[in-house]
């Protein structure tokens, strides 16, 4: 297991290497010169080019690219084009928000998705079904800006229980950490939570017509025991799977969520790079999330083994 554990981690390296080589190559295939943009309007054709050796822009092609993964096997992502940071530091100081806002958003569509799925696969074809089946196309159907703004109204602007916009780290305290998180978390968690409920519910449906699942109603077992220890359990491999796709496109979510709410995570620092060409910021935060989103695949594969012991790599 732990060999096969270390095997999948040294796979991955590849696959970062080769999404990190394409996110450079295509940053500058796309139009534009950062050179031109840091130069300002009234720059001299020498400005620029003066500026275009000073970040190497002007050496080959595959000569940035020896550098930078050069740089990058041995910690550095470079510095900021416009701040002058490390890219890493500029990451750190970043992620916190991210990484709360896309945990506390699971954490929601897990808490609510998965019983409502239970719930609605167990009451099939009643009013209990048919409005969590309602209740999930339209959560799936909201835009997320949309959804954003309305709650900013309902519950900062017309009635004002929590700040609008503005992030407090947890060192701060989980009061006011939660205070601040908990809108664009709803706001951010409601698609994924309408995801889960519909991937729980057609799962449970297909456990639940078992013999093994009659047998344990037949002996008398209480319905909540059957549902979440037989039923769910056996029913559990695609919802994981969904949840663990889910933290990849929470990820990507998370920049409309966080220039609604204006929170200073990783979205908006990718939001702000791009419009500034700022290339060592987003080689190095798409450099992040690849290989987060790898990582947590990975999890996953593991996790199919704990909930399935007879699935074997």
């Amino acid at each position: 297991m732990l060999a096969e554990v270390g095997r999948r981690l040294l796979a991955t390296v590849p696959v970062v290497g080769v999404v990190a080589i394409a996110v450079f190559g295509l940053l500058h295939v796309v139009p534009g010169d950062p050179a031109v943009i840091i130069a300002g309007d009234y720059a001299t054709a020498e400005d620029v080019a003066r500026i275009r050796s000073k970040l190497g822009l002007d050496r080959p092609f595959l000569t940035q690219v020896e550098i930078w993964l050069s740089n990058v096997v041995h910690g550095d992502l470079g510095t900021s084009i416009f701040s002058g940071l490390p890219v890493a530091t500029l990451i750190k100081q970043r992620a916190e928000a991210t990484v709360a806002l896309t945990v506390l958003a699971m954490l929601i569509s897990i808490g609510v998705g998965v019983p409502l799925g239970v719930l609605a696969a167990w009451r099939k074809g009643s009013w209990i079904d048919r409005l969590v089946m309602v209740l999930a196309v339209s959560g799936f159907s909201m835009p997320v800006f949309w959804l954003g703004f309305v709650l900013v109204y309902a519950f900062a602007i017309s009635v004002p229980w929590l700040p609008v916009q503005g992030f407090q780290p947890l060192a701060g305290g989980v009061g006011p950490f939660l205070r601040h998180l908990i809108l664009p978390a709803v706001t951010l968690s409601v698609v994924y939570m309408a995801l889960i409920a519909r991937m729980t519910r057609a799962s449970m449906l297909g456990v639940l017509g078992e013999d093994y699942i009659r047998t344990a109603f037949a002996k008398g077992l209480a319905p909540h025991r059957v549902l979440l220890r037989h039923a769910l359990k056996n029913a559990s491999l695609p919802v994981v799977t969904v949840i663990g796709l889910g933290f990849a496109l929470l990820i990507g979510g998370a920049v409309v969520t966080e220039s609604v709410f204006a929170l200073p995570g990783l979205g908006r620092l990718t939001v702000d790079a791009i419009v500034r060409r700022d290339y060592p910021v987003i080689q190095g935060v798409i450099l992040v999330v690849s290989g987060a989103y790898v990582l947590i695949n990975l999890v996953v594969d593991l996790l199919y083994v704990v909930l399935d012991p007879r699935i074997r790599f």
